[in-house]
């Protein structure tokens, strides 16, 4: 086990099975030096954790918890394409989009559980550039998407 993975197993956590794309596309790609993964859903089990709109039927901290399963999905990603986590040199970009109600302004907030855990899992190089962006729909009614460019050497 590689230091990024052991820093997540410190946290209770390690790296899903790539989860299976819901229409035509791939999880991930790399190109030359990066990784540019889809839009990774909070899929945990085969299924959704919750569904809805954040500041509707789900909470700031549910969000937050489905933006941390959404950036361990692109992790997985992004080692189903490099085979060592470890092999990261810095995660670039980040993107979270929020399923929110019209009167809903916390998506920062919601988008730094995918952030945090970039941080905690990668150390320095999980610092990155971020958009946090209040949309009103996603796929399958999920209330959060991530998508990560990712540097690797």
């Amino acid at each position: 086990m590689g230091v990024v993975e052991s820093r997540l197993a410190e946290l209770g956590l390690s790296v899903p099975d790539v989860v299976k794309p819901v229409a035509a596309y791939t999880p991930a790609v790399r190109t030359g030096s990066y990784v540019y993964t889809s839009g990774q859903l909070p899929m945990r089990a085969g299924e959704l954790m919750t569904t809805g709109k954040v500041g509707g039927e789900v909470t700031a901290e549910e969000a937050f918890a489905c933006a941390q399963q959404c950036v361990l999905n692109a992790i997985a990603a992004v080692k189903a394409e490099i085979g060592d986590l470890d092999q990261v040199v810095r995660i670039v970009k980040v993107v979270a989009f929020i399923a929110s109600t019209p009167d809903f302004t916390g998506q920062p907030g919601v988008a730094n559980g995918a952030s945090e855990l970039l941080g905690q899992a990668f150390g320095e190089a999980g610092v990155h550039a971020r958009s946090a962006v209040g949309v009103p729909v996603l796929p399958l009614d999920s209330p959060v998407e991530v998508e990560m460019v990712v540097e690797v050497a």
